[in-house]
């Protein structure tokens, strides 16, 4: 049993960067496979970013890659998203997920969810 509480959402404006957290509970968070997700008004979720449970395999989206960095804290129990230079088409609800592995992370076969931050970026 795992839960999990993003937050560090916010409104910036273009060109500027956010950091997102995702806390989670439990003994075994280096077990999962941790990723972010993102879902705009009116679109489905999208998968932004994965990292594996011992942090040694990341993978982005294509439209956030170079802009956009995962990592872990496996001692917190805490999975982070660095934002730079933040775009308008980046505003979404953004959720972490927490699976058995990358692949599945990829994919949204997350076995955990968290309730989601808003981020809204103005041009």
């Amino acid at each position: 049993q795992v839960q999990l509480v993003e937050s560090g959402g916010g409104l910036v404006q273009a060109g500027g960067s956010l950091r997102l957290s995702c806390a989670a509970s439990g003994r075994t968070f280096s077990s999962y496979a941790m990723g972010w997700f993102r879902q705009a008004q009116g679109k489905e979720r999208a998968f932004v970013a994965g990292v594996s449970g011992s942090a040694g395999n990341t993978f982005y989206a294509a439209s956030v890659k170079g802009r956009f960095t995962i990592s872990r804290d496996n001692a917190k129990n805490t999975v982070y998203l660095q934002m730079n230079t933040l775009k308008p088409e980046d505003t979404a609800v953004y959720y972490c997920g927490a699976g058995r592995s990358v692949g599945a992370v990829l994919t949204g076969d997350a076995d955990y969810w968290g309730q989601g931050t808003q981020v809204t970026v103005s041009s």
